[in-house]
């Protein structure tokens, strides 16, 4: 029997749009065609609507041994990983190409992959664009934030209740925080609440090196 796959159809269109913008704004310095990193490919509904669309260039994580095959026959121009993305980006995959825009789609917490990659030994842009949903902000409801190794200063420092309010402010500290490792600085940083009681949190970054022009 197939396997049932999670459904996000309420915030799909957000979530095409945000693309939409990073593709635009990474176009400025890569000859409008940008070159793209899915770190949670699914099944590929971002890639048919807009990726493949435009015919852009990239590479594509997913540990799910059945997926991998659909969006290994999806996209046959794209090099696709069957890995989990926070360890095969820290190891260095697919370091051998420059990444213009980012795409973080991980059903809850992205900044595992967001430090591996900024971790890692591998060649960067002067620029790149970061987009992300992000599912975390439902922890912060629940009151369960603490638990999130990824909140955890958050956390201490304005309880969970603070997170929760002011988790767009979190984001963009850690945003920043990863990107510096990288050398980058947040340019452009803007995201909003959306999904069921508003537990998802979309975003997207800009990034300069602070060594680039």
């Amino acid at each position: 029997m197939a396997r049932a796959v999670k459904k996000d159809h309420a915030t799909f269109k957000l979530k095409l749009a945000l693309r939409q913008r990073a593709v635009e704004i990474a176009g400025e310095w890569s000859d409008g065609s940008p070159f793209v990193m899915e770190t949670h490919g699914g099944v590929g509904r971002l890639y048919d609507a807009l990726y493949g669309a435009r015919g852009l260039r990239g590479v594509v994580f997913e540990k799910d041994e059945e997926k991998v095959s659909i969006l290994a026959r999806q996209r046959p121009t794209w090099a696709v990983y069957e890995a989990n993305c926070i360890d095969a980006l820290g190891a260095g995959a697919a370091s051998m190409w420059e990444i213009d825009v980012m795409d973080l789609d991980p059903y809850g917490d992205p900044w595992p992959a967001v430090e591996s990659f900024f971790s890692s030994d591998r060649p960067l842009r002067d620029s790149m664009v970061v987009v992300a949903n992000d599912g975390l902000r439902k922890n912060a409801r629940l009151g369960t934030a603490w638990k999130v190794g990824s909140l955890q200063d958050a956390v201490a420092a304005m309880g969970n209740r603070g997170v929760y309010d002011k988790y767009l402010d979190v984001c963009e500290h850690l945003m920043r925080r990863n990107a510096k490792i990288a050398g980058y600085t947040v340019d452009k940083f803007a995201g909003y609440y959306c999904g069921r009681g508003r537990s998802m949190t979309h975003y997207i970054a800009v990034l300069r090196r602070l060594s680039g022009p």
